[in-house]
């Protein structure tokens, strides 16, 4: 598995996914995928992926490996607590109905955790939630809203009895009045437009393969996308550190606003 091997597969999974490996940090991903075609007993990067390529279900396999979607209800709930008892008050202050974008969302639970806290803090209100992922299948999967208990492991039991069924399988269907909150969308960071007007993005746990200039160019990129006064919310390791020459200003630890001109 050389160099023009490694090249090789990247350009193949450009054209066919639109995922640019040369946005990611090229140590890891290269450890990341080569431990996948070493499983496989394949001899090459490209090998690998002419092999995963010829059945559907196998790179939806791997290409939500790829994208590492690890999510779950409430996570973190100290940064969760504080999304509900300040920033969210703030932001509906400035704004009756807010204009929110999931960046990022995984299996749902991010985008489902907000709607829910929105429907206990403004019961008679309908926000727009936008909900967006590179990830296909992994968009199927949130949008038919059904989850294991570990992955609601954090839900408090009074919100887990009053917006979930449980299914016959043992596992947990968000109820049709959260589900009709949530607009989902398929959306790659790294290369297509982003909408403008949030008062709220939420991008936790993304960007952990990113490069430096990937994130730069991603925050970047939120900062244009939010009004003034907006709030990016970010994951509890994914600090900003050149986040005044953006332009934000911190607010609480892991949340930044762009100033109120």
């Amino acid at each position: 598995m050389d160099d023009k091997d490694w090249d090789l597969f990247k350009q193949k999974l450009n054209a066919k996914t639109g995922i640019d490996l040369h946005l990611y940090k090229e140590p890891q991903m290269r450890r990341r995928i080569g431990n996948l075609v070493t499983r496989a007993d394949m001899k090459s990067f490209v090998a690998y992926f002419d092999k995963v390529s010829q059945n559907k279900e196998d790179f939806a396999s791997f290409i939500e490996y790829l994208t590492i979607n690890v999510s779950e209800f409430f996570r973190n709930p100290d940064k969760f607590d504080i999304l509900e008892k300040d920033v969210l008050p703030m932001l509906l202050k400035q704004s009756p109905k807010l204009n929110i974008w999931s960046a990022g969302c995984s299996i749902g639970a991010e985008p489902y955790t907000i709607a829910i806290i929105l429907k206990e803090l403004t019961p008679n209100v309908k926000h727009r939630i936008l909900a967006s992922d590179l990830d296909v299948e992994i968009l199927a999967k949130a949008k038919k809203g059904i989850y294991t208990d570990n992955e609601i492991k954090a839900m408090r039991p009074d919100r887990k009895a009053k917006y979930f069924t449980q299914t016959p399988d043992g596992k947990f269907a968000i109820k049709p009045e959260i589900k009709s909150l949530i607009e989902f969308k398929q959306h790659n960071l790294l290369k297509d437009p982003y909408e403008k007007n949030f008062n709220l993005i939420v991008n936790r746990n993304v960007v952990i393969y990113f490069t430096e200039d990937a994130k730069n160019q991603m925050y970047t990129g939120f900062f244009n996308s939010l009004v003034p006064g907006g709030i990016l919310f970010v994951g509890a390791t994914e600090a900003i550190l050149n986040y005044k020459k953006i332009g934000y200003q911190s607010y609480k630890a892991f949340f930044y606003q762009k100033p109120d001109k």
